[in-house]
């Protein structure tokens, strides 16, 4: 019997991958369990990850007209009630103040005081506060349209939560916008899921399938929702992010009115979406191997890592003035439009310490640097996206003149790795027994990675809809934008289906 590799992460994905994700994020040192139940304390890799999703992605929507503002955090809830669809989604995660201050309670301790006359909910999501600004910003066709983004923080109960996938409180961006026309706002919609997925898949190396919710998987309130949504390595579906077409009830419920040309009042047409820290999660589950983190280089907070190796002071001078040499090369190159990350590691740990704790953290490429590579004006480079042992001799002025196409190779063989496995794993199926044997483990005790996405027919009824999550945990994470009409028996009942969904477990 072969003996198994030794890996750096245990377990593997393949004996416990809940238990593998949390070892990741340790090992890659990105986040931590905060005091707070439910919470979490992002350090400075994972946030580094979120500034750089945070700058692409700001950019980005200033390039399509956006601008940013903020919005307070605390929400009256008489604002919420307003809308009746959005209360209801949102009741059970809310937070909620009801007292102004704290004061001595005689016993040594401390009791809330100043009761508040309305209670103030802690933000779940902005439409509401947001709306009332709207109101008093958009009074003519000429205020039209108001391209608004927040980057906030936002809070929702959660009973059940795991580092950047579900945390009671997590960043995120969310745009809001105004419009004249329902054309406009649907476009507007479009425009950002388009937006959305084309970051998921160039940044973040990402496959991703773009497509409609179905109503009981709308946002609260919203006329439609569009999603983007992401396979991770043990097959279950991942909402990356969404886009809402709110239609006019939430202008209504704001009163966000304007004259048109011809002088008649109308109210508005809106949309929300937004994206979370939740990406990063998307990035560990859908790129990571069992030795830790692996980052596409355009999101990387750095992209090159040396290592010197050196054993007395003589050397330690040799290859450190010509690792500076490098350093400082390798800071006039660009990547993607920005400085090349490079980090020299010169912390008195062993080397092989050093480069494991690199790996683990999924920096694109390590290059050691010793008394002999310096003779041979060479460097022995590794790549997070090859195994660990695949490392070879480069010659230095070959590395930096290749650097680019080589991070731009390593951003590719990720994304394609990625997509390769999410199309083995997306399969038609058209039998009822098949489709919940796909969807059934074989362990039940402690189930093995099965599963994937299924494109099935679907007949529209929200009771078969229901019947198969109460059966198998499994939704309909989206109707695809690509979806041909294609005639069908709906895989639940049999009734007739002009197109196919998407099935999946998710997180």
């Amino acid at each position: 019997m072969a003996k198994q590799a030794k890996t750096a992460i245990t377990p593997t994905r393949e004996e416990n991958y809940p238990l593998w994700y949390q070892q990741v994020v340790k090992a890659a040192d990105m986040a931590e369990n905060s005091d707070v139940r439910g919470c979490m304390v992002i350090k400075p890799w994972g946030y580094s990850i979120w500034e750089n999703i945070q700058r692409t992605l700001d950019d980005k929507f200033k390039e399509t007209g956006h601008v940013n503002a903020y919005f307070p955090l605390f929400i009256p809830k008489s604002f919420f009630e307003k809308e009746a669809e959005h209360v209801e989604g949102f009741a059970k995660e809310c937070a909620v103040v009801t007292h102004t201050r704290l004061e001595d309670n005689g016993k040594g301790g401390l009791k809330p005081a100043g009761k508040l006359t309305e209670e103030l909910i802690v933000r779940p999501t902005s439409e509401t506060i947001i709306g009332a600004s709207f109101a008093k910003w958009v009074n003519s066709y000429r205020d039209l349209p108001l391209l608004i983004n927040q980057w906030a923080n936002v809070v929702r109960w959660e009973l059940r939560t795991r580092l950047f996938l579900r945390t009671t409180e997590f960043l995120w961006q969310e745009g809001h916008t105004v419009h004249a026309t329902e054309k406009e706002a649907v476009d507007e919609t479009m425009l950002i899921l388009k937006l959305y997925a084309d970051f998921a898949r160039d940044y973040l190396a990402m496959p991703v399938i773009e497509g409609e919710k179905t109503e009981s998987e709308r946002f609260p309130g919203a006329e439609s929702t569009f999603t983007f949504e992401a396979m991770m390595q043990d097959r279950k579906a991942l909402q990356a992010g969404t886009s809402h077409f709110l239609g006019q009830k939430f202008a209504k419920a704001s009163e966000i009115k304007f004259q048109n040309k011809d002088g008649r009042e109308e109210f508005a047409w809106t949309t929300s979406w937004g994206v979370t820290t939740r990406l990063i999660g998307a990035i560990i589950m859908a790129h990571s191997d069992d030795n830790g983190l692996i980052l596409p280089p355009r999101i990387a907070p750095k992209h090159v890592v040396i290592v010197p190796i050196y054993r007395n002071d003589e050397e330690k001078e040799k290859v450190l003035g010509f690792v500076s040499k490098l350093q400082e090369k390798i800071k006039t190159l660009r990547f993607d439009d920005k400085k090349i990350g490079v980090h020299v590691d010169n912390r008195d740990l062993r080397g092989g310490e050093k480069l494991w704790e690199w790996i683990k953290k999924g920096v694109p490429i390590r290059l050691e640097i010793g008394p002999r590579d310096v003779d041979g004006n060479s460097v022995f480079m590794g790549r997070r996206d090859l195994e660990p042992r695949d490392k070879k001799n480069v010659n230095v002025d070959e590395f930096t003149q290749n650097l680019i196409s080589t991070l731009n190779e390593i951003q590719n063989n990720i994304y394609q790795k990625a997509l390769n496995f999410q199309q083995q794993n997306i399969v038609k199926i058209d039998n009822k027994n098949d489709f919940y044997n796909f969807f059934t483990p074989k362990n039940k005790n402690n189930p093995e990675i099965h599963g994937g996405f299924a494109r099935s027919h679907w007949c529209g009824n929200a009771k078969c809809e229901e019947q198969i999550k109460d059966d198998l945990k499994v939704t309909i994470r989206c109707i695809p934008l690509d979806a041909e009409q294609e005639s069908g028996k709906c895989i639940y009942c049999d009734e007739e289906s002009d197109k196919r969904v998407i099935f999946a477990k998710s997180y």
